[in-house]
């Protein structure tokens, strides 16, 4: 088994996976760190659990469209996800701190 040490919002998680994946769990672990100010300042900075929370919901967001989305075969379709995931982000910056 292979460990992995992720950095994410300035933070070190240390992530076990199999021998040989360790490039594919730090490609994720990058895509969660892309949106990582985003989402900390949707929880309101000091909340780590509803960061990480937000950038689960913003990443099914992508993946849900992206399933729904024709095949592409142009750009269109991407722009279109882009679309999506700024409203989602806006959306996300507005929603009260509940903790």
């Amino acid at each position: 088994m292979a460990r992995v040490t992720l950095e994410i919002g300035g933070s070190r998680w240390p992530v076990n996976c199999r021998d040989g994946e360790e490039a594919q769990v730090q490609k994720l672990g990058a895509m969660i760190e892309a949106r990582w100010d985003r989402a900390q300042r949707a929880a309101g900075d000091a909340n780590v659990a509803r960061a990480m929370l937000l950038i689960a919901l913003m990443l099914a967001d992508e993946l849900n469209d992206a399933k729904s989305a024709p095949p592409a075969t142009d750009d269109a379709p991407l722009a279109y996800v882009a679309d999506r995931l700024e409203a989602l982000a806006a959306a996300l910056e507005h929603l009260p701190d509940n903790d």
